[in-house]
């Protein structure tokens, strides 16, 4: 078992696979799930959007998108245990990637959702992308490492307009670098952004680098699973690293689970007020 810089397990062999089997099937057994429970809180922030801006279908960006999961489970209104099931199944490993398309083809056919959403993913793993595109999860992709390069003339422009930015998960490896980058792709406009994010990982030098582009952070005040830690090995070096950067893991962390926090970031309007329901600063 190989771990990476920051005491977490290295998965990273489940985001460069041709669909998204081995993803679920590694993740199963961890009991992965934080896209569930952040699905009612972009739900409600897509909403929240669409009324106030007046916008009829919000363009979102999902930053770290893998195979399209936070797609599926807003658009087509699918269930992590329904994906579990649909990929992970002993049955399914024999099944063709062609096959497996089309009947994720067909789910995106019968379950139009009630009011339309455009999205984009963005994402180092070209098979990840491909397969969520393919699959009709997502709208368009960004094959891009934006914490290293600036984005292409291309890719600027797929990025701009969008409305909302979201992750679960990414932010921690991905920084401060990528979601200015993201943000200075839209010209003048300031899209809303809702991040997950391990408590491991300090969210200050996003939410300052955020500030300076005119946008105000608040953190939802609750926590959120994301999944069991892989090992005792694992939980160990993870509780040395939220204890060297001073996060105390009592009642969280300490009893086996990694967890995350919400942190919405939205631009400043014109009182100098903009503070969503739910959160505190």
């Amino acid at each position: 078992m190989r771990f990476d810089v920051t005491g977490k397990v290295s998965l990273d062999h489940i985001y460069d696979q041709p669909d998204p089997r081995t993803y679920f099937r590694a993740l199963r057994p961890l009991d992965y799930g934080v896209p569930q429970q952040a699905k009612p809180y972009f739900a409600k922030i897509i909403t929240e959007y669409r009324e106030s801006q007046h916008v009829a279908v919000p363009k979102v960006l999902d930053i770290g998108c893998s195979y399209g999961i936070n797609a599926a489970l807003l658009k087509y209104d699918a269930t992590m245990d329904e994906l579990y099931a649909r990929y992970g199944d002993e049955e399914r490993a024999a099944e063709s990637r062609e096959a497996l398309l089309a009947r994720d083809r067909e789910l995106a056919r019968s379950r139009r959702p009630p009011r339309a959403i455009r999205f984009v993913g963005l994402d180092t793993s070209g098979s990840a992308l491909s397969y969520a595109l393919e699959a009709g999860f997502l709208d368009d992709v960004v094959q891009a490492d934006l914490e290293q390069h600036e984005p292409t003339p291309r890719q600027r422009a797929q990025l701009s307009g969008t409305d909302l930015v979201i992750s679960t998960g990414c932010v921690g490896y991905v920084t401060e670098r990528t979601l200015t980058r993201v943000v200075r792709a839209q010209g003048v406009r300031r899209p809303w952004m809702a991040h997950f994010v391990l408590r491991m990982f300090p969210f200050d030098p996003v939410e300052r680098a955020l500030a300076g582009l005119g946008y105000r952070t608040v953190r939802v005040d609750e926590v959120f699973r994301q999944r069991r830690f892989a090992s005792p090995q694992e939980q160990a070096l993870v509780l040395d690293s939220m204890s060297a950067a001073g996060v105390d893991p009592q009642g969280l962390e300490a009893e086996g689970w990694l967890y995350a926090q919400l942190h919405l970031s939205r631009p400043y309007d014109i009182t100098g007020t903009n503070e969503p329901n739910r959160e505190q600063s």
